[in-house]
């Protein structure tokens, strides 16, 4: 069964799986596109002529064109669970019959969830999705039917977001629109929050935002002028203990409600925006109540398609399981690029890692880009991790906020000598404590780290580098952030990544085994 997909609305991107085989991903935002962008014409175009094959189905992950209220639907809208929802027919394409097939949004979260588990088909298990519009829990059974449990708490992922806006001057009160990348940011700053005596304006804000029905209006900055924390400013100290404090609070919400709920023990699927907070991951692990966690690397929007795609699988076939790997991006492209500044040799691996022991800052590419948001060690700035300058240096070279912290890379056998740690983390989704102070590059002001493991098997090329970084430095570990222009996606051609690495002052870059020094 050959199938190709596409999600409307931010996040876009399109799939296509052959035969229980994840073939692509290509997303809207990826080579230097608008971060959370729309499929556009391009891109559509783009991945039809990626395929060798004549799709058997065309599949549409549900949307909508208006929210709050909701109204105007793409395909089977954004809400619903049971097959009943989904809208499947024949239709011609270029001249051949073949099947339309659209699932809500809320389902393909679901199903995309199971379907890129490791858990066997026919195996119950619960599941989570929380984001800007859902917070609701379900149980999935043995014929994969889905029911609802129930909601804690509606848009989790708008409200935490929202709070950030909040207390920044530089967003508007008549902002239509809250601000996808906050959420992270706000993660960021809780690590410099202290756990403090709650107080009575701290308590009344949180409450008035938790019980704010996100689903029927947004959340407005106008509407809060009257709280003490607007406009407070990003580095108030009372702001950090304020984030840190909803940060709990929004899990506790999650946490009391599948204590009192969820009483099998069965594996719990985590979907949506917020599963890429890796200190809410890390909770679900060490709370005790599922058998297993998983979290995808693509949770947020970006693996919608995907998702409608293994329910369109499931439902013309039985089988809602595919093979898959992170790596299923578009290859670098190889333009036409003016490389004069720089001297190519081979990459020697030796002479390399002396470069980033020097205080070098590289770009490194290789192969396949990744699916998800984050930076998985294929489009990447690597640096050693060992001095806080490479820190402030990183986030100069991104633009970006001195507060957001460096993640580290390592060989995922040196994860218990440098981190308290809940276990691999091979797409960097969970939350790590260090054990030692010589990793300040990629440690949070709190002493955490957002670490992601590599196994030989799965990326032996970073595997070789890091390998290599330990055999010079007796540290089996690196920084790294997303290679990408500030407000893009990751770069994925010679001619952008030429001109970033002019313009940052990179002191070069490797692409596929092949590096290009800076001339002095």
């Amino acid at each position: 069964m050959k199938i190709f997909a596409y999600k409307p609305g931010h996040d876009g991107h399109v799939a296509a799986i052959d035969d229980g085989r994840l073939i692509f991903s290509m997303e809207a935002e990826k080579d230097s596109g608008n971060r959370y962008g729309p499929v556009t014409p391009e891109l559509m175009l783009h991945g039809f002529a990626a395929l060798e094959w004549m799709p058997d189905v065309f599949g549409v992950s549900g949307w909508e064109r208006s929210f709050r209220p909701m109204r105007d639907p793409i395909g089977a809208g954004y809400l619903g669970t049971t097959p009943d929802t989904n809208i499947s027919h024949k239709m011609k394409m270029f001249g051949q019959e073949l099947h339309y097939f659209s699932d809500t949004h809320e389902r393909s979260h679901i199903i995309g969830s199971y379907g890129m588990s490791p858990f066997s088909q026919g195996e119950p298990a619960y599941a989570l999705v929380w984001e800007g519009v859902l917070g609701h829990f379900y149980r999935v059974d043995e014929n994969l039917n889905i029911a609802e449990i129930g909601s804690p708490l509606s848009g989790p992922g708008h409200k935490y977001g929202f709070l950030y806006g909040l207390a920044d001057p530089a967003y508007p009160f008549d902002a239509s629109k809250s601000r996808r990348e906050d959420a992270g940011k706000l993660m960021a700053l809780s690590g410099f929050g202290r756990d403090t005596v709650e107080t009575q304006e701290e308590r009344e804000l949180i409450e008035r935002i938790l019980e704010w029905d996100a689903v029927a209006s947004p959340l407005r900055k106008s509407d809060f002028k009257d709280s003490p924390f607007c406009n407070i400013g990003l580095d108030s100290p009372d702001f950090h203990n304020l984030a840190r404090r909803f940060q709990h609070r929004i899990f506790e919400r999650f946490f009391e409600f599948a204590e009192n709920n969820m009483k099998e023990g069965l594996p719990i699927l985590v979907s949506g925006g917020c599963g890429l907070n890796c200190d809410w991951n890390s909770a679900w692990r060490e709370s005790g109540l599922f058998k297993d966690v998983f979290v995808q690397p693509c949770t947020n929007d970006s693996g919608s398609a995907i998702g409608t795609a293994i329910d369109a699988q499931l439902v013309h076939t039985g089988n809602a399981k595919i093979d898959w790997t992170v790596y299923a991006g578009e290859e670098f492209v190889m333009d036409d690029a003016d490389v004069s500044g720089f001297d190519r040799a081979p990459l020697d691996l030796d002479e390399f890692t002396g470069r980033l022991v020097e205080g070098g800052v590289y770009a490194w590419v290789n192969g396949r880009y990744e699916i998800g948001p984050r930076a998985l060690g294929n489009r990447s700035l690597v640096a050693a991790p060992f001095t806080a300058e490479t820190h402030t240096r990183l986030n100069a070279i991104k633009k970006r906020e001195g507060f957001r912290p460096i993640a580290p890379i390592l060989m995922e056998e040196e994860l218990d000598r440098h981190f308290n740690n809940h276990g691999p983390s091979p797409h960097m989704l969970y939350f790590q404590t260090a054990r030692t102070d010589a990793l300040k590059a990629v440690t949070h002001v709190d002493g955490s780290a957002r670490a992601q493991t590599v196994r030989q098997s799965e990326n032996p090329q970073m595997y070789a580098l890091l390998s290599a970084f330990k055999n010079k430095t007796g540290y089996g570990v690196l920084c790294n952030t997303s290679l990408n222009f500030n407000g893009k996606g990751f770069i994925n051609r010679l001619s952008d990544l030429v001109r970033y690495a002019t313009d940052t002052g990179l002191d070069g870059f490797v692409v596929n085994g092949s590096i290009y020094r800076r001339r002095a």
